[in-house]
């Protein structure tokens, strides 16, 4: 009798970091993560996902000349046991869980990826509730995630190891505040304009 049986394979997050560069070196098109011990595909950005990372970037900057918004971490950010492994958020302050304010996401469309690892259910559940879990396990003070797909931008803050317990969330074109230790208002008014 034949057959082949699926099996999980147990990596360190060091093996999965050197399988991440090779990725990395070869492909334009796909980034991996690394989330309770499975490695996760991730596609790459669009060009209105960058705009927006630009975008907040700017903000930042004009609110805070002190930290600075580091958009696209190569490995990502080492996110605690509860992820066991490595998150990669589209945005953070640095790559040392222990010395980052604020740790952004900012939702796909579907880009057309297609890789039996990641659907468009894994994409969401990775987003909003995955990468959520694990910044607050990481003790990650404030987790703001840009919502394309519903207009909104929500805004985690005071991080336990269950996750986050203050959320606030409002709609594009609304302002919003990030508490400390980011501690600036964030006017998303021109968020409109990347909502398809």
């Amino acid at each position: 009798m034949t057959g082949t049986a699926e099996r999980a394979v147990q990596i360190s997050v060091e093996e999965f970091e050197k399988i991440a560069r090779l990725v990395d070196k070869v492909s334009d098109t796909v980034r991996l993560e690394f989330i309770r011990g499975q490695i996760r595909f991730k596609g790459t950005a669009d060009g209105d996902h960058r705009e927006i990372l630009g975008w907040l970037q700017q903000r930042c900057t004009q609110a805070r000349t002190d930290v600075w918004l580091y958009a696209g971490r190569e490995l990502g950010l080492l996110a605690g046991a509860y992820s066991k492994g490595r998150a990669t958020p589209d945005a953070d302050a640095d790559a040392d869980a222990a010395s980052v304010l604020m740790a952004v996401e900012v939702t796909s469309y579907d880009t057309g990826f297609d890789a039996s690892f990641d659907t468009g259910s894994d994409i969401d559940r990775r987003d909003r509730e995955e990468k959520l879990a694990a910044y607050a396990a990481a003790g990650i003070p404030v987790h703001l995630l840009i919502d394309r797909g519903h207009g909104t931008v929500t805004v985690h803050s005071d991080p336990a190891t269950d996750g986050y317990r203050d959320r606030h969330v409002v709609d594009f074109g609304m302002k919003v505040m990030l508490p400390d230790p980011v501690g600036m208002e964030l006017d998303t008014e021109e968020l409109k304009n990347f909502v398809r």
